[in-house]
């Protein structure tokens, strides 16, 4: 047994208490629940009625809406009212920022609060008011932590970090308990893949220990949008998914909230179908497997491969390198529903007889549409490089055409923080305290900038998370305004309310200026 899941090689649900949601029951053996938030204005009523309806007709059935104040906070008793005079069926969550005034309001109004511990005012007992609050009106609360948010004092002490991230919750978490409230909710989100996925194995290891059984909300922020957008998400909620981990998901899109349904839905839809798969043979030492730090397997450098060098993909391997396959480099398949278990029982069967050959890993998919394919080669192959166990990918579908299927691979090895083939965008889906055209912005920003491979660029619409949440990013370019732009390098400010018009031409003179550009070939 793994340390955060109950086996590395057998699909099993973890055991969480349910919790209602207005309608809605998650955990306690229900299905995985998938949902989304609004990128409309919490004043306009009608606007983001209209928008819930899209998302439920996707096949949502959980929608947040931003209450950052008291004004947004109490028109959500008015889009409530409006919503169930149409449908009952949808449960409305309020994300709250920094006013616990806001958030008692909330609960009044919606089925479930969400609150950051890492900007959420506690100094005068709120959170012990606003749970007494949720308790006497059957409402339900979400502990998020953001890596990007964390508290000074959390990062004085832990660094930013995923340890950081989980002590953060196991306080909020430790104070539901002592106030005998189990309606809880917990999430970790990052938009560092890695950091994700380590913060939320922490976490269920750490409330196992305490015998806390909270439902879990997976996601990867300001995942971006497209291919690449869908590939990011997957590899983070994939990774989780694939060990049993999750109740709820989002995949944040820097598109339509109601685009980001189908996506979650066919991650849902194919981790449910590994129940009862075939055995896979059991790992014999499972102390080769680092859960909770990224340890990557010692293999033997073979014809450039293996031995800390970066993954290859099947398409690109050289005469040399085809000629090692099946003696010097290990081609590791699995084409049972659980490639995720076979692929670990290989490879670590193999380290523990002493076998440090390399491994590239294979799988084919009968899909004729680049976007299933994304997903779900993802959801796969994603996890054993953001482990580090595997040295390359094999990629294979005959229905989509192998230029798709490389720029695939290559995206899910970018996404799973072990090599960068072009430029990364860290962009936020947007919610009602965007002030600027999002999806539009990005698309302009990816043609401005889309040919600087390994640069990372942040797209953030305000600056409630945004500066956090795009911390590893190289640049940022950041909503500070009706139509302003705040310009970063790093964490560092470095041109304040820039008008949007002038936003992109700015940043582009930043990375020649920082000799992080090169011209476009014509």
């Amino acid at each position: 047994m793994a340390e955060f899941c109950s086996s590395l090689t057998r699909y099993r649900r973890r055991h969480t208490v349910p919790v209602k949601i207005g309608p809605i029951e998650i955990g306690g053996g229900n299905p995985v629940a998938v949902q989304s938030m609004t990128s409309t204005d919490t004043l306009d009523t009608a606007a983001c009625v209209d928008q819930i309806l899209r998302i439920r007709k996707a096949g949502g059935h959980i929608v947040r809406l931003t209450a950052q104040g008291r004004r947004q906070a109490e028109n959500l008793k008015n889009i409530y009212e409006s919503l169930h005079r149409v449908t009952d069926d949808t449960a409305l969550v309020a994300d709250i920022h920094f006013l616990p005034s806001a958030a008692e309001i909330a609960a009044e109004a919606v089925d479930k609060v969400r609150i950051n511990p890492g900007n959420y005012n506690d100094a005068g007992g709120e959170l012990d008011a606003l749970i007494d609050k949720c308790k006497a009106l059957g409402r339900s609360l979400r502990i998020g932590v953001n890596h990007g948010s964390l508290s000074s004092r959390m990062t004085a002490l832990y660094g930013d970090t995923p340890e950081g991230m989980v002590a953060s919750a196991m306080e909020f978490l430790q104070r539901c308990r002592e106030n005998d409230f189990d309606q809880v909710v917990v999430s970790m989100k990052s938009s560092n893949t890695r950091v994700m996925v380590q913060a939320y194995r922490l976490l269920v290891k750490e409330m196992d220990e305490r015998q806390m059984h909270y439902p879990i909300h997976l996601g990867v922020t300001e995942a971006g949008n497209a291919l690449d957008g869908r590939i990011k998400s997957a590899v983070g909620i994939g990774a989780l998914l694939a060990d049993g981990i999750g109740d709820t998901i989002r995949v944040s899109l820097t598109e339509a909230p109601e685009n980001e349904i189908p996506v979650a839905l066919m991650l849902t839809d194919y981790f449910a179908a590994r129940e009862g798969h075939e055995e896979v043979s059991d790992i014999t030492d499972p102390t080769l497997f680092s859960a909770f730090e990224y340890r990557p397997r010692k293999s033997m450098p073979t014809a450039g491969i293996g031995g800390g060098a970066v993954p290859v993909i099947y398409s690109e391997l050289t005469s040399e390198q085809r000629a090692c396959l099946g003696d010097g480099i290990v081609v590791a398949g699995a084409t049972g529903e659980n490639p995720v278990a076979e692929w670990r029982s290989t490879i670590l069967n193999m380290s523990a007889r002493g076998d440090m050959r390399p491994v590239i890993i294979h799988r084919s998919y009968c899909e004729t549409d680049p976007e299933r394919l994304a997903v779900k080669a993802a959801a796969d192959f994603g996890v054993m490089f953001l482990d580090g166990l595997a040295d390359g990918m094999y990629l294979e579908c005959e229905g989509v055409a192998q230029s798709t299927v490389d720029e695939i691979s290559l995206s899910i090895l970018q996404a799973s923080r072990v090599r960068m083939s072009h430029t990364e965008y860290i962009a936020c889906p947007g919610c009602g305290r965007t002030l600027y055209d999002l999806e539009s912005t990005l698309e302009k920003i990816k043609r401005a900038t889309g040919h600087l491979p390994g640069l990372k660029i942040g797209v953030m619409g305000c600056i409630v998370n945004g500066p956090g949440e795009m911390a590893d990013a190289d640049y940022g370019y950041v909503g500070a305004g009706p139509d302003r732009i705040t310009l970063y390098r790093g964490t560092e400010v470095i041109r304040k309310a820039i008008p949007q018009s002038e936003a992109i031409e700015e940043l582009v003179s930043l990375l020649k200026k920082d000799g992080r550009w090169i011209e476009p070939e014509s």
